[in-house]
């Protein structure tokens, strides 16, 4: 099989290996060293302000998405969330859920957000921004500087979704301002899914802490109160945490995270040059480095995924809702090589001679 997907990916061959092993108890000094190690290493790669901490939950990041807005706002607040996609939609879904007053700056599908556009909100008294950093439904990235910059003119708590942009585009947390980030363990982390990781600035880790949230599992303030010895609340994924630690100390050894950036955005170009010779044509207006969104412009998209999965051993990653007939995405990210986009392309062509194209 070979894995185009944006979640989960392709594995290395070292953090299987962890995957293969038994899994060790975890209340001890040995698996909290492992916590800490893990907790500093993404403070790093995020480009944390100094006093950040890192909250890892065991769920998906959709958990991460709803912990965040139970612990970080309230019906007090008024909270602007960016809506370009399927994922922009789960945050408006969560304030709806959680009952935080909310307004919807609409985007469509492939849309690029604009100064023009996000400026019509300015001095409208929002109190919190909500944005998928990478659309992943559309592969559209957004500006975090520039949402940063006006997060930081209307003293707005600005909260991004960097499940598929972290270590896949350029994301300086301390320099735009962010004070959440969120990502997952599936994405260009390369691990099994089951495990989010919430990253708090200062000012976040101040507001969670002083958060009256009605719930057990998702209260943030005691996931980071364990965190200070390495543990978690709760029995958390010890197998995928430990991989995630393989996965860090990869990413180090091979030069950090700029150069896992450079190389997600050499993969990206590669196969987009590849593909132009081809009848599809390109989603996005402001495109991720870790998926390119693909528009057949003589076939059906889901066909397209089936086609490669049942008689070529090729994931491609399909699209839901209106977008399931027309656009099918491929990922970047993951254990993956420019000779795996010849594969996928090769098997594309193959397609076309065949009539499926």
């Amino acid at each position: 099989m070979l894995n185009f997907t944006v979640g989960p990916v392709m594995c290395s061959d070292e953090v299987r290996e962890i995957g293969g092993e038994q899994v060790p108890y975890f209340r001890t000094p040995e698996f909290s060293k492992l916590m800490l190690e893990n907790e500093q290493l993404m403070l790093k790669y995020a480009k944390a302000a100094e006093g950040s901490r890192v909250a890892f939950m065991t769920n998906s990041s959709t958990g991460s998405m709803e912990a965040v807005v139970m612990n970080c706002f309230s019906s007090d607040d008024k909270v602007l969330v960016i809506n370009g996609g399927s994922f922009g939609q789960r945050f408006v879904d969560l304030c709806v859920i959680h009952g935080i007053p909310h307004d919807v700056l609409k985007l469509n599908h492939g849309q690029k957000l604009t100064k023009g556009n996000l400026y019509e909100y300015d001095g409208k008294g929002y109190t919190g921004l909500l944005v998928n950093i990478d659309e992943t439904s559309t592969g559209v990235l957004y500006d975090a500087e520039m949402l940063g910059e006006f997060c930081k003119k209307n003293d707005i708590f600005f909260v991004c979704d960097c499940v598929s942009a972290f270590l896949a585009d350029p994301f300086d947390m301390a320099h735009c301002g962010a004070d959440v980030m969120i990502t997952g363990s599936q994405k260009v982390l390369a691990c099994p899914p089951g495990v989010s990781m919430i990253v708090l600035a200062p000012r976040a880790v101040e507001r969670v802490v002083n958060a009256n949230v009605k719930s057990m599992y998702f209260n943030l303030a005691d996931v980071l109160k364990n965190m200070e010895r390495g543990q978690t609340p709760f029995t958390p994924a010890v197998g995928i945490l430990r991989q995630i630690n393989t996965r860090l100390k990869e990413i180090e050894a091979a030069g950090g995270a700029d150069t896992e950036i450079a190389r997600v955005a050499s993969q990206a170009k590669d196969f987009r040059d590849k593909i132009k010779e081809l009848p599809f044509e390109f989603v996005s207006e402001s495109p991720a480095n870790g998926v390119t969104p693909v528009h057949p412009l003589n076939a059906d998209a889901y066909e397209i995924f089936t086609e490669l999965k049942d008689h070529y051993g090729i994931w491609i990653c399909p699209n839901g809702g209106d977008m399931k007939r027309t656009v099918f995405r491929v990922g970047h990210i993951g254990y993956l090589t420019h000779d795996d986009n010849t594969i996928l392309i090769n098997a594309l062509k193959d397609m076309q001679s065949k009539g499926k194209l």
